[in-house]
């Protein structure tokens, strides 16, 4: 029932890709070269590619399933199994073919999506540059149209345009999707996507192009990373991307989006599945981990209470369960806000006519969920690998592993600095657009209509405003704290105050006469703690939403005590704000931590129960710690 009810609107899905990829023979990477990792990594894509899996993501037009969220629940999947395999895929399909079928019109989606589907053709997407990861706007590699031959030229102009740390490139990748600055006779008109040749069919690197290998990395060797520079490569005019910027044969530029600056963020916003499959990826491993480790410490006994006493089993130390229980809630709650955010990006990208407004908000929530799902994992893979001691550390047990390939998610698909600031800045539009000048009430009621939906149920603005007064009043006991209502007016009130604050702030700012510039840069740390803390809510109203979804009584009561842990761990994380802003007292502070205990002994039973609930096949839990405490027990009782 929890699997069942874990694997949300595409549970089918899970489960039948599941079962087509046990099939698969994976590489036991962990003695292999570099060399060696990257062609079992091929390989497996390509055992992936004959499932057939990998369509749902693309236009049925051409063979493709058109359901964008299956698509991403593939891609979590990959993750459980290999990361390297997860990531190599998320190129071949999400990046590269998801920008020919994003930013291409039926000519290119006719001629390509076909053979990538089937991984007939591999390619790569070249946008990072060493010059300008995060700073896409400015990147320096140009395409230059030219009418005599009717072709783009693409150039590098010198190593800060060199295309960096690019999948696929090092040496399975014959077609690159490169972003270049492009240039015709009436002047620059941005960023734009070309198809560019990098290697023929015979694998040779073709002229006017370098390809150099980034070598091996500290985690995810499977995928072979690599640096592209272009020295007056010609491509025919048809190479261009030309959904929304198109170059006829005289060199006239024409676009359906007027601004260059709203045209780029377009263009961007339709690639936003691989934010969204980045942080869905992260969970997947973050899960792997929580279950070997849970399992382990389910098994693993230290220490007795007298001579003739049996040694006491991991888990049931209180201090072993506050290690793990409160990092596999969050995982629970990043779980389900996943979920949600799957459930929007699929309708908005089915949508028959697109909506602005709606993409914008997507791309916002993308943001901040991805900044988030992966910062925890980066935290609690180490988290598990500590709870298993020496033999976490062992390349045997998987953790290290999971580890070393999951530190670059925090930085790929989008800096999470960054990526927070987008959904930062995305909040406060929101506000400028619903608030203005409105009066505290008025905030108040932005906030009930935008953050708390349908969850809090909430009847005016004033009532919530009553409410929120009411907080530092409620009675110190656990019940209290427990409530979901307080819980959701908790955090809806932590982002009203941080978003409204931080509006007086660049109003100030603006009427002493500081520039866009300066002001960005003085409340640049508010924006990022006003974006948190509005994820954060976005990730309890999720929770929430789901909870409510279950029918069974025993997974409702089983949810909520995990939604609980969740919470209160988030309240004593930032118990500082919640004290200085006068939120709580310190009596419930205190209470708070109580509460934590209690919840942790509440679950201690159900701790494997929850672990087993991610469905991971045993065959990916190679891990030798789960089966030889077991065994070392049995020898000791015989």
């Amino acid at each position: 029932m929890l699997q069942r009810h874990l694997g949300g609107r595409w549970a089918d899905i899970r489960a039948t890709f599941t079962d087509q990829i046990r099939q698969i023979p994976l590489s036991d990477t962990e003695n292999l070269d570099t060399a060696e990792h990257r062609v079992a990594t091929l390989q497996a894509l390509q055992a992936t590619a004959r499932t057939g899996i990998q369509r749902l993501g693309f236009d049925e037009k051409y063979g493709g399933g058109g359901d964008p969220g299956a698509s991403i629940t593939v891609f979590e999947i990959l993750a459980q199994a290999d990361l390297s395999l997860m990531v190599k895929a998320g190129v071949q399909w999400g990046l590269f073919g998801g920008a020919i079928n994003a930013l291409g019109t039926d000519v290119h989606h006719e001629k390509y999506l076909r053979p990538i589907m089937d991984a007939d053709l591999i390619g790569c997407f070249a946008m990072t540059e060493t010059g300008h990861g995060s700073d896409v706007q400015r990147i320096r590699t140009t395409a230059t149209y030219d009418p005599a031959t009717d072709e783009f030229v693409v150039h590098s102009p010198d190593s800060s345009a060199r295309k960096d740390y690019i999948g696929n490139a090092a040496n399975d990748g014959r077609l690159a999707v490169v972003f270049a600055q492009l240039v015709t006779a009436a002047g620059v008109h941005g960023p734009h996507a070309l198809l560019v040749p990098i290697r023929d069919e015979a694998g040779a690197t073709m002229q006017g192009v370098t390809i150099t290998d980034c070598g091996r990395k500290g985690g995810l060797n499977g995928v072979d990373n690599g640096r592209l520079m272009f020295s007056q490569v010609r491509v025919p005019r048809q190479a261009l991307l030309n959904r929304y910027g198109a170059v006829d044969e005289k060199g006239e530029y024409s676009s359906p989006v007027e601004s260059s600056s709203r045209r780029f963020f377009t263009m961007l916003g339709t690639l936003v599945r691989g934010r969204v499959s980045v942080a869905g990826s992260a969970g997947s491993a973050t899960k792997k981990a929580l279950a070997i480790a849970v399992r382990y410490g389910d098994v693993r006994r230290q220490f007795a209470a007298g001579a003739d006493a049996e040694e006491t089993v991991l888990l049931d130390y209180p201090a072993y369960q506050r290690t793990l229980l409160p990092v596999l809630a969050r995982t629970y709650a990043l779980h389900f806000a996943q979920d949600e955010l799957l459930r929007i990006m699929h309708e908005v990208q089915t949508a028959a006519e697109p909506d602005e407004q709606q993409q914008r908000e997507l791309e916002s929530r993308a943001a901040g969920m991805k900044a988030l799902a992966t910062w925890h994992a980066s935290e609690a893979v180490s988290v598990c690998r500590e709870a298993c001691g020496g033999a976490g550390y062992l390349a045997e047990n998987q953790i290290t592993q999971l580890k070393a390939d999951l530190d670059v998610f925090t930085t790929f698909e989008g800096a999470n600095t960054v990526l927070l600031q987008l959904a930062g800045k995305g909040l406060m539009t929101q506000y400028r657009e619903h608030v203005g000048d409105l009066d505290t009430v008025g905030m108040v009621g932005f906030i009930a209509e935008q953050v708390l939906g349908d969850v809090a149920e909430i009847t005016s603005a004033r009532s919530l405003l009553q409410r929120i007064r009411m907080i530092g009043g409620r009675e110190s006991d656990s019940a209290s704290l427990r409530d979901r209502d307080w819980q959701l007016a908790l955090f809806a009130d932590r982002t009203e105050h941080l978003v409204s604050s931080l509006g007086r702030r660049i109003q100030k700012a603006a009427k002493d006469g500081a520039d866009s510039e300066t002001i960005s840069s003085r409340t640049q740390n508010h924006v990022l703690r006003a974006a948190r803390a509005h994820v954060e809510h976005l990730v309890l109203q999720g929770f929430a939403v789901s909870i409510a979804k279950a029918e069974d009584p025993d997974l409702v009561a089983l949810l909520g005590a995990v939604c609980d842990l969740h919470v209160l761990s988030e309240i004593e994380r930032d118990a500082a704000w919640f004290l200085e802003h006068d939120r709580l007292t310190v009596s419930q502070t205190k209470t708070v931590s109580l509460g934590i205990d209690q919840l942790c002994a509440e679950l201690r039973p159900h701790a494997r129960l929850l672990v087993d609930g991610f469905s991971i096949p045993e065959e990916w839990l190679t891990a030798p710690i789960l089966f030889e405490e077991r065994e070392r027990q049995a020898s000791a009782r015989c």
